[in-house]
C-alpha cells in the first residue's frame, strides 16, 4: 500500500492533467448532437484504462451509449469489487452564468473548475488512478476489481439494468463502490449509507376546450389553473406531512440511534438556511432539518404553468394546466406505490369540471446499506486513515437508483465513498472540484483496496 501512496504523491501532478484531457470531452449524453462525443469519452476511458496496465479492457454497446467494462483479476480467494462510475455529464447551460468555458478546465484556489469535475468524471477517475498507483507502483493488485462505466447516468441509466441483467456472471462481485456522492461538509470526513429513491410525474387539467375570454365566461367556467393550484395547496397540511392516503404506510421509522447520530453530525440549521437565502426553514413537524432532507419522504412541485404567461396582459381563461411533481422517498417505499396512490388522489379530487391526464414520468429505488458489513468497515477505515478522523456514517437526500439494481439484480451491496461537496455546483455552472478532495479520494481507495482484501 505505501509504495502506491508514494507513487500518487510522484504522479499527482501528471493525474490532474490527465484529468484536464477528460473534461474537455463535452460528453452530454442528453444531447443528441453530442452523440460523438460521448462515444469518444467511452474510447477516452478504455484506453486510459489499457495504458495503465488493466489487462482486460472493451467498450461494450448498448441500445443507448456504450458502457466501458474493464477487469483486472488477481487470485480468486481474494475479494472482488465492482467500480461504477459514469462518464456523460449535464448539459452546461446557462453558458452565460459559467465564469470560464465548461469545457475547457481552469484551476482556481485548488479547485478544478469544468463540467464533470465533480459529477462524476472527478470521481470515477479517483478509482482509475489509485489503480494505477498499484499497478505502477507495486507492480501488482491487493484483490480482484472490475470496472463499468457508463455513458447514460444523467439521463436516467435507461439501459443499465439490462447490461445487469445480461452479465450477471461477468459482474459478479463481493461488493460494489460507487464514488458519486459527497461529503458531509468541508474537511468532514463521511461515508453514505442510505438513499432516497424516486418518484416523478406530470398532472394536467383540461377545463374547457379553448383558452376563453375571461371577461365573457370568467365567473362561469372553472379556471383549470386555480383547480390545480388548489389540488397542489391541499398535498401538505398545517403540519407539512404529506395528504396522500397510504403515503406513510409503508416507511420505515428512524432509530433512536439514527436520531442520536443525526444530533451529534457538525450542522449548523441556521447557517444552512442563510446559504441557500430562505428566510427560515420548512420541516415535517418533529423531524430535523436534516432528518427531513434525507431520511423523511417528501413531496414538491416542481414546475406548474398553463394559460398566457408572456410580456403584458392577456385576458384569457385557459384551456389547461400542467404541474410536474416529485417525491424522495424512504427504504420501504417504491415508486411503483407511491406513484399509483398519487394517481388515486388526484383522481378522488379532481372537479367534475375537469379531464385529468396523469403520467408516471420516472422513478427509482431507495436504498440502506448496513454499516456493519466488512466492505462499509473497510472503508471506514481507509478513510480515517486519510482524514485522521473517524468518518461520519449519512444519509444522503439525492437517489442513485443503480444502487438499488446492484442489490437486486447482482445481489450486491454498495460502499458510497464520494468525496463531493454539496457547493461543488454539480449540475449548475462554474462545478468544481477540489483538488486536495481529488488527492484524498485516491488515496482512500487504495487504503480501502489493501483493507478489505484482508477482510
Amino acid at each position: 500500500m505505501q509504495k502506491a501512496l508514494s507513487y500518487t504523491d510522484a504522479n499527482f501532478d501528471r493525474f490532474v492533467e490527465e484529468l484536464k484531457d477528460f473534461l474537455r470531452i463535452p460528453s452530454v449524453s442528453t444531447d443528441p448532437n453530442h452523440k460523438d462525443d460521448v462515444n469518444a469519452a467511452a474510447e477516452w476511458v478504455a484506453q486510459n484504462m489499457r495504458d495503465m496496465g488493466t489487462s482486460h479492457v472493451k467498450i461494450m454497446p448498448t441500445d443507448g451509449h456504450p458502457i466501458v467494462y474493464a477487469e483486472h483479476m488477481v487470485d480468486p480467494s481474494k475479494p472482488t469489487i465492482l467500480v461504477y462510475g459514469h462518464y456523460d455529464v449535464q448539459p452546461p447551460d446557462p453558458l452565460e452564468l459559467w465564469d470560464s468555458e465548461p469545457f475547457d478546465p481552469v484551476v482556481k484556489n485548488g479547485d478544478l473548475y469544468a463540467r464533470g469535475s465533480c459529477d462524476d468524471k472527478g470521481q470515477m477517475f479517483m478509482h482509475a488512478k489509485a489503480a494505477e498507483s498499484y499497478f505502477k507502483g507495486t507492480g501488482s493488485m491487493p484483490l480482484n476489481v472490475k470496472w463499468i462505466f457508463e455513458g447514460e447516468e444523467e439521463i436516467g441509466s435507461v439501459h443499465l439494468p439490462k447490461f445487469l441483467e445480461d452479465n450477471k456472471d461477468m459482474l459478479a462481485a463481493d461488493v460494489a463502490v460507487v464514488s458519486d456522492t459527497a461529503l458531509f461538509g468541508t474537511g468532514v470526513p463521511s461515508i453514505t449509507y442510505g438513499l432516497r429513491g424516486l418518484a416523478y410525474v406530470q398532472v394536467s387539467l383540461e377545463g374547457p376546450d379553448r383558452d376563453l375570454h375571461s371577461g365573457v365566461y370568467g365567473g362561469a367556467i372553472e379556471n383549470p389553473i386555480n383547480a390545480l393550484a388548489k389540488m397542489i395547496a391541499d398535498l401538505h397540511d398545517e403540519n407539512h406531512r404529506i395528504t396522500i392516503d397510504g403515503f406513510y404506510d409503508m416507511v420505515m421509522p428512524l432509530t433512536d440511534e439514527e436520531r442520536t447520530t443525526f444530533a451529534s453530525l457538525p450542522f449548523d440549521a441556521d447557517e444552512w438556511v442563510a446559504e441557500v437565502g430562505a428566510s427560515e426553514s420548512k420541516t415535517e413537524a418533529g423531524y430535523s432539518v436534516l432528518e427531513g432532507t434525507t431520511a423523511r419522504p417528501t413531496l414538491d412541485c416542481n414546475g406548474i404553468w398553463g394559460g398566457f404567461t408572456g410580456e403584458g396582459a392577456k385576458t384569457v381563461l385557459p384551456s389547461l394546466a400542467h404541474a410536474k411533481i416529485s417525491c424522495r422517498l424512504v427504504p420501504g417505499q417504491t415508486p411503483e406505490e407511491i406513484t399509483d396512490k398519487l394517481q388515486a388522489h388526484f383522481e378522488k379530487h379532481c372537479p367534475p369540471t375537469m379531464k385529468l391526464t396523469f403520467e408516471d414520468l420516472h422513478g427509482g429505488h431507495g436504498a440502506l446499506v448496513d454499516t456493519n458489513s466488512d466492505a462499509m468497515k473497510a472503508a471506514s477505515e481507509a478513510m480515517e486513515g486519510v482524514y485522521n478522523e473517524k468518518p461520519y456514517m449519512v444519509r444522503c437526500g439525492g437517489s442513485i437508483p443503480i444502487v438499488a439494481d446492484f442489490k437486486k439484480i447482482l445481489g450486491q451491496e454498495t460502499v458510497l465513498m464520494g468525496f463531493g461537496l454539496d457547493s461543488d455546483a454539480i449540475h449548475s455552472p462554474n462545478e468544481k472540484f477540489g483538488l486536495d478532495r481529488f488527492r484524498a479520494g485516491i488515496d482512500t481507495i487504495i487504503r480501502f483496496m489493501s483493507i478489505y482484501a484482508t477482510k
